[in-house]
């Protein structure tokens, strides 16, 4: 009797339990989508929940060099939420580290200063799963009166003719701070040719900036801060510091007089060859006959064969996740997309002038995103740039400009370019970081001479030969002296 009471009650329990459990589960509100956006506070700088004299602290350590801090970091000081860091964005913040209490701050803040923002306005969702935009710096007092660019320092006042300038205008004082920032710390130790370099850039600036160019200005200046943020030249090898002037020396051939009247055949050929000759023993010192270089592929050499297979083996650490954040960056970053954007119709870019600044971002993104390995970032961009985005090819053709390269939404290049001068710029700075730059350079020169000479030295072929190469001279010298960390 005492078994079946039990037994009952058991049953009952159960029952119990299992209309309690139904009911929470079909009766409860549920999650039904994947939480992807984590809530932030803004200025909340050290992440405890709290705004105080602490946060204050990290915000005067922000101005005294902004740029060292994360992109996550900086978002959290948005709070006008206008995309940008500014003298209101401080003001706001100093005050609320003040008062500690979003509504006494709101009460107490000086209206003939500005309208402060209401409490809940200093939460913000910021997503997990896509690219986190860094704001825009315009606090116009952090350009130092010694910089080559102070005379930019009421740029943000210009009149402009609509938002497209007005946004121009904003990003250019920015990256013009931002180079700024890294010049302050490097300019006792700048070589003479990193001087001479650097002058050159800065009169070029200045007269983008008279003629009112100021989309190439911005263009100009963000190269001159991924060299001073990214480039060291401390130990480098006299080659790699002398190579870009080879390099220009080709871009004179391509724009001489001479090249102009190149008709094709040997003989004429032969005469550009003897110029480039005189070119690498003059700038590099290298004693080399193009017109005799053999194939660079040596099918007895076992030497080939290993490094190819760490080549193929690097390839593969590509994950899933690397694309993803490379995509990402890709088709949002403003700095990336300015670079990229500059394009141009066949046959327009001559010396190869706009593909080299955006495989230097892309270049950089995926060295961060391999935590530094310069040989697991040559493979992925490979993997990247190999097999162009899948959303890209979806597209179809006919609903393209014909004007504009399918691969010029994610990938630099031009409408006859493509894809294929990122290929060149990767595959060679990559070829350095196996042998020697030296080693890779007449690689390249050896491997655009035998396509030369199985098309007959025809002045189209001519021109790709020195185009290519350029690319190729790009990767070798931005890939040998971009810091690992």
């Amino acid at each position: 009797m005492k078994v079946s009471k039990l037994k009952k009650r058991l049953i009952i329990l159960i029952l119990t339990l299992l209309g309690i459990g139904s009911y929470i589960y079909f009766g409860f509100p549920r999650v039904r989508v994947p939480i992807t956006d984590e809530l932030v506070m803004l200025g909340d700088l050290n992440s405890d929940h709290k705004w105080n004299s602490e946060d204050g602290n990290l915000l005067s350590k922000f101005v005294e060099d902004p740029y060292s801090f994360p992109d996550s970091f900086v978002s959290k000081i948005d709070v006008n939420h206008s995309n940008t860091i500014d003298d209101e964005d401080l003001s706001i913040l100093r005050h609320l580290y003040q008062k500690h209490d979003p509504y006494v701050a709101a009460s107490s803040y000086p209206k003939e200063i500005s309208v402060y923002p209401r409490a809940r306005e200093f939460f913000k969702y910021f997503p997990k799963n896509e690219y986190l935009q860094r704001p825009v710096l315009n606090i116009s007092k952090l350009l130092k009166t010694n910089s080559p660019f102070f005379y930019l320092k009421g740029i943000l006042s210009k009149p402009s003719q609509g938002q497209y300038q007005a946004f121009l205008l904003r990003e250019i004082f920015d990256e013009v701070v931002r180079f700024d920032f890294s010049y302050q710390k490097r300019k006792k130790t700048l070589t003479p040719i990193e001087n001479n370099y650097l002058n050159q850039k800065v009169k070029n600036c200045e007269a983008l900036f008279k003629e009112d160019r100021l989309f190439d200005l911005l263009l100009e200046v963000i190269g001159l801060t991924e060299d001073a943020e990214t480039l060291s030249v401390v130990n480098s090898p006299p080659f790699i510091q002398k190579v870009l002037v080879f390099r220009d020396h080709l871009r004179g051939i391509l724009l001489s007089e001479n090249f102009k009247k190149f008709r094709g055949g040997k003989e004429e050929a032969e005469k550009i060859f003897q110029t480039i000759d005189q070119y690498l023993l003059d700038d590099l010192g290298l004693s080399i006959k193009l017109g005799t270089l053999t194939s660079p592929r040596n099918f007895l050499d076992i030497e080939n064969y290993v490094e190819r297979v760490k080549w193929q083996y690097y390839k593969t650490t590509t994950r899933k996740s690397d694309f993803e954040q490379l995509v990402l960056y890709a088709q949002y970053d403003h700095r990336y997309l300015r670079a990229v954007s500059k394009t141009s119709k066949k046959e327009e870019d001559t010396i190869v002038s706009n593909h080299n600044l955006p495989m230097i971002l892309l270049f950089r993104k995926a060295l961060q995103i391999k935590n530094g390995d310069k040989l697991a970032t040559v493979g992925l961009l490979d993997e990247a740039i190999r097999i162009p985005f899948g959303w890209v090819r979806s597209i179809p053709r006919e609903l393209l400009p014909s004007s504009i390269a399918m691969e010029n939404f994610l990938l630099p290049g031009n409408k006859e370019d493509g894809l294929d001068k990122s290929r060149h710029w990767n595959v060679f700075g990559g070829i350095s970081l196996y042998k020697s730059p030296e080693e890779s350079l007449v690689i390249a020169l050896a491997r655009e001479i035998k396509d030369g000479k199985e098309k007959n030295y025809t002045h189209g072929v001519m021109r790709e030969f020195l185009r290519d190469m350029i690319a190729n001279i790009n990767g070798i010298y931005y890939v040998m002296s971009m810091k690992e960390r």
